[in-house]
């Protein structure tokens, strides 16, 4: 093998990482992996379309509550769902145009409205994307489980091998997952819209449909007024379920292609179309069959709740249109199944692109901000299928249980950028208005003036509707459960203005300035040894080379013997540099070097020491667990003294060829000493390790001979 080869082979990523996630790609591929607008729907609006999978449900579920009589607000609600949806897509036209950088509510929050609302509507996303990955995950096993019902006991192992599969797909790139996502998520639109057009015909021509829940009766529960206003205010907030995902594209502007403005506007109210025909014809389709989904299954009068899981609303329409276990029946159970699965897809864009927002402003880890090998921000994708698979486990998977957490983020998010929004026009109104007459009568000016305004108006507009939608859903929700997402967005947003006051203060610490002294009188190398081998003899060599001042050999002495030994074997091999022999009766090795080069300065000033620890290099995991890895413990406290580096002296074990494609080389001056030729030239790094001569005899003076 070749010494190019070599040096390849170090940066070559694992075979297994390279068929799962593909070759990796270059930096000056970014450009090509832009999405046009046909691959950027199913991406960023696939959790907005499939929602209307189980909204209707949801709604119609807190509805029955009431008893049967109550489906007749169910319209009205949907009426009210789709006109506050309407309105949130027009407010988001206007933030992608003032804010095209990708950073949604929470870049306009914290340029109009301050660090803590900018803050906490980043925390209330990122709750809202965990949520999104588990109740679209969630949803979609449903959907699975109502085809095949005898997969009901592996609920939670499904949901759990959907999100794996998902984050390995989106690891995989942009451009891969919309090649994988588009197809079912435009089959689940054509396949959907056929069915509401064939059912609203067949009513139409007095053939109604008729949903097998029809003939189930539903005990209603005696209820006061109070509680049937609260009733249709808690079905309202499930159904703005059906509004999820909107923010989505806001967020991911920079992935669009140029013109990106304009491509994110069209795909946004392509979205917002789509999901308003397809949630209010799921709607009425599901009254006209006589829907009834219940919260508990065995609520409904008749129903075998013992031995049958609850068919979801979906597959209730569509075996009433279609007939139960027909061709188009499948076709949308499975589209729809996978849809909602591919739905999670439009938060693992969303939590990632957010999470390299909120690294590059210092509020996350500096991690988030890292592509990966397939252009992607893999370390955000990786966190969020870690923490989606918590959340099934710990719910089981149960999206009745699941929905009353969600959509609490993302009306806390709508809500601080609406009335970001509203600052932003409010301020170019103000600064127009500063403008000398001339200037401010100009038809240019007229013309922003008229474009303020009207931004005014529906952020306005928006900020009122969803701030009267997140009062609804906090007391609707609150005591079942999404007092959780209450406790989690405050939490959070605790720890990321902590993250951001750590990176301030570290900056502060490091940033240059002119008090800094360059210069230190000698410059010192110590080579720890425990035993004379090869990789100390290495170690060795390299110090030799770097030239310093004073080179020294230490041995921490846990027994004298052990001390005996080395230093006879030192002499017999005459190494060319002499072994300091320091005693640790309490089998400690940092401080005891530590105090040494103290007491080394105290006698010769303030010298910059270089500590060389020899560590080797493996290449199965289990031979990791073999070695006691002391160097790099030595090596972390030792980091800790002011005025020491650390130099990591690499010997790479036969093993280690099935890492690197080459095997452990030959000892510094074997050739010359008369031990055996060297096969080939070594290099370690950029320098070649060639056969050298004979070493001289240890010398305690500063002036150290070179190996060779």
């Amino acid at each position: 093998m070749t010494n190019e080869s070599r040096e390849q082979s170090v940066d070559e990523p694992p075979i297994a990482k390279r068929l799962i996630l593909g070759d990796p790609l270059a930096s000056t591929d970014s450009d090509e992996h832009l999405l046009p607008k046909k691959r950027a729907l199913p991406i960023f609006a696939s959790d907005a379309l499939s929602s209307v999978a189980y909204a209707p449900q949801e709604l119609l579920l807190i509805l029955l509550t009431g008893g049967l009589a109550f489906l007749a607000f169910a319209p009205w609600v949907a009426v009210a769902v789709v006109v506050l949806l309407i309105v949130v897509v027009i407010s988001y036209r206007q933030l992608i145009k003032a804010y095209p950088s990708g950073g949604g509510d929470y870049e306009v929050a914290r340029k109009n409205l301050g660090e803590v609302p900018g803050v906490i509507v980043a925390a209330a996303l990122l709750v809202d994307y965990v949520l999104t990955v588990s109740v679209s995950v969630a949803s979609g096993v449903d959907n699975i489980i109502s085809a095949l019902p005898g997969l009901n006991p592996f609920r939670v192992e499904l949901a759990v091998g959907f999100v794996i599969l998902i984050v390995i797909v989106n690891l995989r790139g942009v451009r891969e997952a919309s090649t994988a996502f588009a197809i079912p998520t435009y089959i689940f639109i054509g396949s959907v819209a056929v069915m509401i057009v064939v059912g609203l015909f067949e009513t139409v021509t007095g053939n109604a449909p008729v949903a097998s829940s029809a003939q189930y009766a539903v005990e209603a529960q005696n209820i006061t007024q109070a509680a049937v206003i609260l009733l249709i205010l808690r079905a309202f907030s499930s159904g703005c379920s059906a509004l999820t995902g909107v923010e989505a594209v806001s967020n991911g502007v920079q992935a669009f292609r140029q013109p990106k403005v304009r491509n994110a506007q069209t795909t946004l109210a392509l979205m917002g179309g789509i999901a308003i025909l397809l949630f209010s014809g799921l709607t009425a389709l599901a009254l006209v069959s006589g829907v009834h989904y219940a919260e508990n299954p065995c609520d409904l009068i008749g129903f075998d709740c013992a031995n049958n899981p609850q068919p979801s609303l979906m597959a209730q329409v569509s075996s009433a249109v279609f007939g139960m276990n027909s061709i188009p029946f499948f076709i949308i159970q499975a589209a729809t199944a996978v849809v909602l699965l591919l739905a999670a897809n439009t938060a693992f864009n969303g939590f990632p692109l957010l999470g390299a927002v909120l690294a590059r402003d210092g509020y996350a880890p500096k991690a988030l901000n890292t592509r990966g090998d397939r252009l992607v921000y893999s370390n955000g994708m990786i966190i969020l299928g870690l923490v989606a698979i918590g959340v099934l486990v710990i719910y089981q998977a149960n999206l009745t249980n699941l929905i009353q957490l969600y959509i609490i983020g993302v009306f806390v998010s709508f809500t601080l950028g609406q009335i970001g929004m509203i600052r932003h026009w409010t301020r170019g109104l103000r600064a127009l208005r500063d403008l000398p007459v001339d200037h401010r009568n100009s038809r240019s000016a007229r013309v922003e003036a008229f474009g303020l305004r009207k931004g005014l108006v529906i952020n306005s507009l928006g900020a009122t509707m969803t701030a009267s939608v997140l009062v609804i859903v906090t007391i609707t929700k609150f005591t079942h459960g999404a007092w959780l997402v209450f406790l989690a967005i405050p939490v959070l947003s605790f720890l990321m203005v902590g993250v951001n006051r750590y990176y301030r203060d570290v900056e502060h610490e490091i940033a240059m300035d002119d008090r800094i002294h360059f210069g230190s009188s000698g410059d010192v190398a110590l080579i720890l040894v425990n035993k004379l081998q090869k990789p100390v003899v290495k170690a060795v060599d390299y110090a030799l080379a770097a030239k310093h001042d004073k080179t020294f050999a230490v041995h921490i002495a846990v027994t004298k013997e052990d001390a005996a030994a080395l230093e006879a074997e030192w002499r017999a091999h005459r190494m060319p540099i002499p072994l300091k022999i320091i005693e640790s009766p309490y089998r400690m090795y940092a401080s005891p070097i530590a105090e040494f080069i103290k007491r080394y300065r105290q006698q010769h000033g303030p010298a910059v020491v270089t500590v060389y620890l020899p560590q080797y290099i493996v290449g199965h995991w289990w031979e990791s667990l073999l070695h006691n890895r002391r160097a790099r413990r030595i090596a972390q406290q030792l980091m800790l003294v002011h005025g020491v580096s650390i130099t990591l002296v690499p010997w790479l074990l036969d093993s280690s060829e099935l890492i690197y494609g080459r095997r452990s080389r030959a000892l510094p001056g074997d050739d010359r000493a008369g031990r055996g030729a060297a096969p080939e030239v070594h290099r370690v790094g950029r320098r070649a390790i060639r056969p050298a001569g004979p070493p001289a005899p240890a010398d305690a003076s500063s002036e150290q001979p070179r190996v060779g």
